[in-house]
């Protein structure tokens, strides 16, 4: 089953999470099939830009708790969206959650609609926002990075703007992105390689820093007898027990 989908406009390519009936969980399969699709456009001259889009309502609800990917997986695939020499774009029109917004933070540019919702919710199934932290924490804001990491609650595309997570949003993410996708049209593949590269440098060294501590961090927190009972009371749809 293709989880991906790809379709092409004049130089920028757009890569689908296409899995809506998982609300496009952070699967083994989907993390693989987007890596794949990276690295097809890494090799691709004919890509000037990639816009990393969703089917449904939500463009990704984070890890897959029933296939959850490898952490090493996980921050192979940002390390990919950050390192890849062309802009990768996020165009959202739906709900992000968790390990989704580690996706969105990898990306150089992202765009909501207005009615776009965002949450780190790992605090309420009893984990951290681990390994997402390494593209997050470099670019968010970090007052309001502390609430919504140790609350876990939901704030809507403008705070998500204000805060660092989204470059815009509107009621029509289109044309929000229309003048931005010309701009790289309009750019050399070279200047854009080489300034993509000067804008990542600390998101870069936030991963060869931090990546084996934090990826550590996760297996211990996802193995915890908190977390079992965390992601057995979400998948049972009903409150943890540490509930006050």
């Amino acid at each position: 089953m293709t989880l991906i989908g790809r379709t092409r406009a004049r130089g920028i390519e757009t890569l689908s999470l296409d899995s809506a009936d998982t609300r496009n969980a952070l699967s083994a399969a989907l993390v693989g099939g987007l890596a794949a699709a990276l690295t097809d456009c890494a090799k691709d001259a004919d890509v000037r830009a990639v816009v990393l889009t969703h089917t449904g309502n939500t463009f990704c609800a984070g890890a897959d708790l029933r296939d959850p990917p490898h952490p090493d997986a996980l921050v192979g695939l940002l390390r990919q969206i950050v390192e890849l020499r062309k802009p990768v774009v996020a165009r959202v029109t739906g709900h992000v959650r968790a390990g989704g917004l580690g996706l969105l933070a990898a990306c150089d540019i992202a765009a909501g609609s207005a009615d776009s919702s965002f949450a780190f919710t790992e605090v309420r199934i009893g984990v951290a926002p681990a390994v997402i932290s390494l593209p997050v924490i470099p670019r968010t804001d970090p007052r309001a990075l502390a609430r919504y990491y140790l609350t876990g609650e939901r704030f809507d595309a403008a705070e998500a703007a204000r805060v660092g997570l989204l470059t815009a949003s509107g009621d029509d993410v289109d044309a929000v992105l229309e003048p931005i996708l010309d701009g790289l049209r309009r750019a050399s593949p070279q200047g854009l390689a080489e300034t993509k590269q000067l804008l990542t440098t600390r998101v870069l060294e936030a991963l060869d820093r931090d990546a084996a501590d934090l990826t550590a961090l996760s297996a211990r927190l996802f193995s915890s007898a908190q977390a079992r009972e965390g992601m057995t009371a979400f998948l049972e749809r009903r409150d943890p027990s540490w509930v006050l």
